[in-house]
């Protein structure tokens, strides 16, 4: 039984650190380069039939060339609606529409601005970073609580902490990956 608690610690700390590496991937997916990507968009919401809407419930995107992203509502009636989230939402993208889609040209970004978004990046690398780690301290706490009940060998304890230790690593490690893919990008003239 014992070894099953263990195990069963080790999966729910396992799962928990896959979202935090998620959770940062698509944290990165929102900042932009200077390639037109939907994934800008996934948070932006726009109120159409009096409720708040993605604006992926609301339109269609595709990308025609490598800086030039389409907007294509799915109800024309909407298209002032989204066109007008896109300019609120401070992208530094000026959005134009010619009453069927809207366009958006994503200018080349400035080697400043690179520089200051590969700060951005590391934050929301660190960021993730912490995650993973609070995950690997709860589930350190679990593991002791464990031992401290009863039944559990130390040994047995000792190799689940291990364990614990690899997994924490191998998101890490996950993390830095994306983080330093999204770096290259970034710098990509």
């Amino acid at each position: 039984m014992s070894a099953e608690m263990i195990d069963l610690i080790l999966e729910d700390a396992a799962e928990k650190m896959d979202a935090a590496v998620d959770h940062g991937r698509r944290e990165f997916s929102t900042i932009r380069t200077g390639r037109a990507s939907s994934a800008l968009f996934e948070r932006l919401t726009a109120e159409a039939y009096g409720v708040e809407m993605k604006l992926q419930e609301l339109a269609g995107f595709s990308v025609p060339e490598a800086r030039q992203l389409v907007v294509t509502p799915h109800d024309a009636a909407n298209l002032d609606v989204i066109e007008r989230a896109i300019a609120n939402a401070n992208m530094g993208l000026n959005p134009s529409n010619d009453g069927r889609v809207i366009r958006l040209n994503f200018p080349q970004l400035t080697e400043e601005r690179r520089r200051e978004l590969v700060k951005v990046v590391r934050a929301l690398s660190e960021d993730a970073k912490q995650r993973v780690n609070g995950v690997r301290r709860a589930a350190r706490k679990d593991l002791e609580d464990l031992e401290h009940d009863g039944g559990v060998s130390k040994n047995d304890i000792q190799r689940g902490e291990d364990r614990l230790d690899e997994l924490k690593n191998e998101h890490i490690a996950k993390i830095e990956s994306a983080q330093a893919q999204k770096e290259k990008e970034l710098m990509e003239v």
